[in-house]
């Protein structure tokens, strides 16, 4: 079962706040009457990790939250063992565990990377680029993006090789720019997968997402849109980022924007 930190959160913040004002407004009057100092233990905690967990739920919820890239989906873009930072207002503000819209901001854009909620179980957060908008006719025609009839214009830079999760199989892949919207990132495609063409209309108030790793990505095309609702926020930087087979620390990925 996917451990819900932000529900987590709040119900540690409820219950330390309860602590919190209990004892200011009951047992604190009595102690003074009394004129002793001696705060029971679990009161005691209470007012000291209330004020620290009511700051790291609000900076969570409607300022900017770490993620880790636990998957190669997005490559060449975002790496296994990436630590990235959120931008929770970018797409309005909503309030915590119950995930509903308190103040709008701006809609997506083509070509944000974003962090949503799984449709599937909204339990998982997932990390993909921001392909169709609602309304928008999107199609994937021998591994080119059309959008609304226009091609998403490709230029390649060359090979690299790619790797399972685990590092022990990899395989070649070509590396190209894609100009998705005027936004240039570059993407993998892998020569031995065969075309898997599709089209698809958005629906209102959802979003087609894909990884930039085309051949090896779980997205859109194989469990659908993603609604409004789903949103967390737009990824904006890499705050750290930790190269798991070779042990050591990619220094030059710290601090590179995400686009």
């Amino acid at each position: 079962m996917d451990l819900d930190f932000e529900l987590i959160l709040t119900i540690a913040v409820i219950i330390t706040g309860l602590g919190y004002l209990i004892d200011l407004f009951i047992y604190e009057p009595k102690r003074r009457e009394k004129g002793t100092t001696h705060v029971p233990l679990v009161l005691e905690y209470s007012r000291s990790f209330a004020p620290i967990l009511l700051v790291v739920l609000v900076l969570r919820s409607f300022l900017a939250e770490p993620f880790r890239i636990p998957s190669g989906s997005d490559k060449p873009t975002l790496l296994v063992g990436d630590f990235i930072l959120v931008n929770k207002f970018a797409y309005g503000l909503r309030l915590p565990v119950l995930r509903d819209k308190i103040l709008s901001n701006r809609d997506p854009k083509t070509g944000d990377i974003i962090v949503h909620r799984y449709p599937v179980n909204p339990s998982q957060y997932f990390i993909k680029r921001v392909i169709g908008m609602p309304g928008d006719h999107i199609s994937y025609i021998n591994k080119v993006l059309y959008i609304n009839g226009v091609a998403a214009p490709q230029t390649s830079l060359g090979t690299a090789m790619d790797a399972d999760e685990s590092g022990n199989t990899t395989w070649p892949v070509e590396v190209r720019e894609e100009d998705l919207a005027g936004v240039k990132h570059k993407i993998y495609v892998n020569p031995s997968d065969p075309a898997q063409d599709f089209t698809a209309v958005v629906p209102v108030g959802q979003y087609f997402v894909m990884g930039d790793n085309r051949d090896n990505s779980n997205d859109s095309r194989y469990w659908g849109f993603v609604p409004e609702h789903n949103l967390v926020g737009k990824a904006f930087a890499i705050w750290f980022s930790w190269n798991g087979d070779e042990h050591k620390v990619r220094w030059s990925r710290i601090g590179e924007l995400i686009h």
